[in-house]
């Protein structure tokens, strides 16, 4: 598919930013390092720290990735410009928040910090609507790409799916605690869901890299289907098992 130049300087502009908010989230691993404090908790070095790599990598592999999607350059620029912009709301929100040593994500105790935290969840909310956008692309006609990459691709927005659901259940029934006074609660309720969230937000990464890598060995098309299909399912298992595991404990 033919690329306009602005579609190019979007891609630039995305990749910049992904890396932006990689090294933000590596600065702030030094901070911690440096301030010590909690791991764990809703005021912690933790959120910038695992937020900037999480949403620099994701930017910069869906900017990638949506190479091979068969959809217009302008539509394709203008979500990734989106999606950008909104990542960098996120982190710039949740890295605010804890220097402020606040909670980002549910919290109501003062105007302002409610303000910052229904910003996140409405930015939440777009990153819901645009992934989604890209997943269903994906699925309408077949990504291009080496062999395999058309697998790779699918199967990892359908994982990252996965993502998005339960990224969008901890929001919810956390808003809930806190709307029925259950502030402390709330805090606390997203753990059981983390690892699904963490485990499936990344295949749209994982997958297709490796989907990548083997195009480029002397390998016969076959033999890496193979391989691909086993990856795909080893993930799917992975996110299998995370989501049992909070089944069991939510």
């Amino acid at each position: 598919m033919p690329r306009i130049p602005g579609a190019r300087r979007v891609e630039r502009l995305c990749h910049a930013t992904g890396l932006f908010l990689v090294i933000s989230g590596l600065v702030h691993l030094v901070v911690f390092a440096v301030d010590g404090g909690p791991w764990d908790g809703p005021v912690s070095w933790r959120k910038p720290v695992t937020f900037g790599l999480s949403f620099g990598v994701t930017l910069i592999a869906v900017t990638w990735v949506t190479s091979y999607l068969r959809v217009g350059a302008r539509t394709r620029a203008v979500l990734l410009a989106v999606f950008a912009a909104d990542c960098v709301v996120e982190v710039g929100g949740i890295t605010l928040q804890a220097w402020r040593r606040v909670p980002s994500h549910l919290d109501m105790e003062t105007p302002f910090d409610t303000a910052v935290s229904m910003t996140l969840a409405v930015g939440g909310g777009v990153l819901v609507v645009l992934l989604t956008v890209f997943a269903v692309a994906s699925f309408r006609q077949r990504p291009s790409g080496p062999a395999g990459m058309d697998l790779a691709v699918r199967s990892g927005f359908a994982i990252l799916l996965v993502a998005l659901a339960s990224g969008a259940a901890m929001i919810a029934r956390g808003v809930v605690l806190t709307r029925t006074g259950h502030q402390e609660a709330a805090y606390h309720s997203t753990a059981p869901l983390k690892p699904l969230h963490g485990v499936s937000l990344h295949a749209v990464l994982v997958l297709p890299a490796l989907a990548w890598l083997l195009s480029r060995t002397p390998w016969s098309e076959t033999l890496r289907r193979r391989l691909l299909y086993a990856a795909v399912g080893a993930y799917v298992t992975a996110v299998a098992g995370a989501g049992l595991w909070a089944a069991l404990t939510y």
